[in-house]
């Protein structure tokens, strides 16, 4: 380790991780302290202005957040006490005895309460979060399971349907969560103050990128940027921001700071990819998360950036995330909704290949090599949309306005996205997902390549792989990529999906990218 990364230490070992209450919490305060043998002006620089009040290694933060964990288990059985009491009210004789109809509603209703109060991430209680925004989300799952409850006892009792008596259970029902929460929120917002859930990260590069995040970090004052690491010491100032530079990239993977760290981020240009692709490749063996740092396009961009990185919200009751289970979920998500997409959209389909077949010579399918899941070289299918002896399997020549290359039905076609119809069968296949970063040509001519590349290799440590549609094509990010501005926005945008992927995330933007897409008059398709 290089002297620079050595100056930090460790007088005394954090305390053991205890209760959930602040006050322990604050215990552990101060037990992380700079070499006394360092000038005091020197060490006071050397601790930065990020210095936590309170430190917890990553053992004794997870423990902390697992309160989700029992926020989760007294709603559970607050839940299971209001059906099982308004039940017992409603049915004649003991509830043992009561007819499987008369029950099965108010079981439907809590059961669709819970699934929807986990599966919304209610129990994450992210940072800046309203109060009352959280409160009527709940009281939105809780209506309906009231509306689940009340569907299917009308169908089971018929005319006998207890509308009074699943009325009281949602009201009941209501004011226990809201309780609850109330109290789950307060008690969130006091370890928030206490900065025992205020993220703590690292970042590797002192660059422009680190000093701009740095700065915006000091006004907001939602996380704590604990250090830089550079492997370009030689070049590097002491600090940045008064944040010190601790030593090189591989100082970081034995340095006593890790273990309370919870994210590296890599505030590299990702134009220098050869370079981001080895250090992403050296830190693989950290269990931190690791983040590339895009650089932001104006105020709003920047604010994103940091709001991702400082939503630290308690852990997800599903618990850690298991790449491989995503992976099978997607997977599952992709066929289901593959086969019954293919199957309805299968008309359309044979009505554009005898369009195309009807306006110009030549196939209707259209081939193209591009790269898959971890650089795989795929072969997608797309209805073929310009002329035969015009078509560009490489895409060396990319689309614009007006292009002679595009045949009538092709114009359609492209500005409709029908001509993308055919990936489905990708999807099936499994080399492609509905929802994911676009696929490249393998050749393409403008520059970003390897860009691209950068992506899939974020994308193969999540296992996820190139889709049909997908974040960036719903941000405005779709079509040719002309300059050096479009690929870094194209990069920032699938690299924030593969960070934030999730069914709800695949659903939301499957739900809007047809809209999305007939709405956008200017992109180029």
């Amino acid at each position: 380790m290089t002297d620079a990364a050595s100056r930090l230490s460790f007088d005394a070992e954090p305390a053991a991780a205890g209760s959930l209450d602040v006050s322990g919490l604050q215990a552990l305060a101060g037990s992380l302290s700079i070499d006394r043998a360092e000038p005091a002006a020197d060490g006071a620089a050397r601790r930065g202005p990020f210095r936590p009040e309170v430190w917890l290694n990553a053992r004794q933060r997870h423990a902390s957040r697992l309160a989700a964990h029992y926020f989760r288990t007294f709603d559970v059985l607050a839940v299971m006490a209001v059906t099982l009491l308004c039940a017992w009210a409603s049915t004649p004789g003991p509830l043992l005895h009561a007819d499987v109809s008369r029950l099965a509603p108010f079981a439907l209703g809590a059961l669709t309460v819970l699934t929807l109060m986990r599966s919304l991430g209610r129990y994450r209680f992210s940072r800046g979060q309203k109060t009352s925004l959280h409160l009527a989300s709940v009281a939105g799952i809780v209506a309906t399971g009231a509306v689940v409850a009340m569907a299917s006892g009308a169908l089971l009792l018929g005319t006998q349907a207890q509308w009074s008596a699943w009325l009281v259970w949602a009201g009941l029902t209501m004011i226990s969560l809201h309780a609850l929460h109330m109290g789950w929120s307060d008690m969130v917002g006091r370890w928030r103050a206490s900065g025992a859930l205020t993220p703590n990260i690292v970042l590797v590069g002192a660059t422009r990128r680190a000093e701009s995040l740095i700065r915006e970090a000091l006004k907001r004052r939602d996380l704590n940027v604990l250090g830089i690491f550079d492997d370009r010491l030689a070049r590097s100032p002491r600090a940045i921001e008064g944040v010190p530079v601790l030593g090189t990239a591989d100082d970081l993977l034995t340095h006593k700071m890790t273990p309370y760290v919870d994210r590296v981020v890599l505030a590299i240009d990702p134009k220098a990819e050869a370079r981001v692709r080895e250090l992403n490749a050296r830190l693989r063996t950290l269990p931190n998360e690791v983040t590339l740092l895009v650089e932001p396009n104006g105020e709003a961009e920047t604010r994103s950036a940091l709001d991702r990185l400082a939503a630290a919200p308690l852990a997800d009751v599903s618990g850690p995330v298991d790449h491989d289970r995503r992976a099978f979920n997607k997977r599952m998500q992709d066929m289901v909704i593959g086969l019954i997409a293919l199957v309805l959209l299968a008309p359309v389909m044979a009505l554009i290949a005898v369009a195309i077949r009807l306006d110009s010579p030549g196939p209707i399918f259209f081939r193209q090599r591009r790269h898959g899941f971890n650089h795989e070289e795929i072969v997608v299918w797309k209805f073929r949309s310009m002329k035969q002896e015009a078509a560009d399997a490489t895409a060396s020549r990319q689309v614009t306005h007006d292009d002679d290359r595009v045949t009538r039905i092709g114009k359609f076609i492209r500005k409709t996205s029908l001509d993308e119809l055919p990936q489905l069968l990708n999807v099936i296949t499994g080399e492609m997902s509905l929802v994911g970063p676009r696929p490249h040509a393998i050749g393409m001519k403008t520059g970003h390549v390897e860009s691209a590349r950068l992506v899939a290799e974020y994308a193969h440590r999540h296992r996820i792989k190139p889709g049909m549609t997908g974040w960036a094509a719903v941000n405005g990010s779709r079509g040719p990529l002309h300059t050096a501005q479009d690929v870094r926005a194209r990069v920032r945008l699938d690299i924030e999906y593969v960070e934030r992927q999730s069914l709800w995330l695949d659903l939301w933007i499957m739900a809007v990218t047809v809209p999305v897409l007939l709405g956008d008059r200017s992109a180029v398709r």
